[in-house]
């Protein structure tokens, strides 16, 4: 009875331990990051950037640069520490395409040309190459690479010869049904790479380059084949066929766009951000 009694009481005793062994390394785990945090250069920044945009999807085939749009935007960046960075902005550029500007002859004589006022909401996980302390005399630059994803809103239209502007999605223009046709908002990956450097301990430039895969091949509002004409310009009215196809030549189900790929868009810019925030216990080695 004594034996079994002391033999439960050795057991309960190992197993008492190596818990508290347990809770001694998570709670040393948990100093050490703390510690880390609270040494670490953390603070926000604000600010805002200006650049340009580009669009490549159906009626912009080609991966050139050669048709820039105005864009920019606003910042906020969270510094977790030297390395790591949560960023988020808001964004606008205007996207375009036009079959006229094309050199492949199919794209030329189909005659299609779409606009469309992007405007995204962007979170990104920033890493920088070196570490990056605001105000240092050394480590006071760095690349990086992001990834994230963005929620925009897009609404392609197209300028008619008399001046005005078509929302080509009210037109059914693949011959999509009454109410349901593709919506006025997706998701989008994004991914990019930029540079960050100090003018002086408050104030920093960045550049930056970054990609914008959306979720929805309707950014231009070409995707799939022609419609039935005949049934659009039923249910949708000639107006809704001219749209569809101004080169009056194709003919029902004929391939219109390439649905294997997504539309996308790059936005590339110069920002300038404001630091708000104070390193708790500096280097001694180093320059704040």
């Amino acid at each position: 009875m004594i034996d079994h009694l002391m033999t439960a009481i050795k057991s309960n005793s190992r197993s008492l331990v190596e818990r508290l062994m347990n809770k001694k390394v998570s709670i040393l785990i948990i100093l050490g990051l703390i510690a880390h945090l609270s040494y670490a250069q953390k603070g926000i920044e604000l600010g805002g950037w200006l650049g340009t945009g580009h669009y490549f999807g159906d009626l912009h085939t080609s991966f050139s640069f050669d048709e820039p749009r105005p864009a920019g935007g606003l910042i906020f960046r969270y510094n977790f520490d030297e390395r790591i960075s949560l960023k988020s902005s808001v964004n606008y550029t205007r996207i375009h395409g036009d079959d006229a500007r094309s050199d492949n002859s199919y794209e030329f004589n189909r005659q299609l040309s779409f606009y469309s006022d992007i405007f995204d909401w962007t979170n990104q996980l920033e890493f920088n190459f070196f570490p990056y302390f605001h105000g240092s005399e050394e480590e006071n630059w760095t690349p990086y690479l992001y990834v994230g994803f963005s929620a925009l809103s897009y609404n392609p239209k197209r300028n008619l010869e008399d001046g005005s502007s078509a929302t080509l999605r009210l037109f059914g223009t693949e011959g999509q049904p009454l109410g349901e046709e593709y919506g006025r908002f997706t998701m989008a990956s994004a991914f990019g790479m930029g540079i960050k450097w100090d003018i002086n301990y408050d104030w920093s430039i960045n550049a930056e380059i970054g990609m914008r895969v959306a979720r929805s091949d309707y950014l231009d509002d070409v995707s799939g084949v022609y419609p039935d004409f005949d049934e659009l310009r039923r249910v949708r009215g000639e107006s809704a066929v001219r749209l569809s196809d101004p080169s009056t030549t194709a003919t029902a189900f004929r391939q219109r766009g390439n649905n294997k790929n997504n539309d996308s868009y790059v936005l590339f810019g110069f920002s300038i951000l404001r630091y708000f925030g104070r390193l708790p216990c500096p280097k001694i080695s180093q320059s704040r």
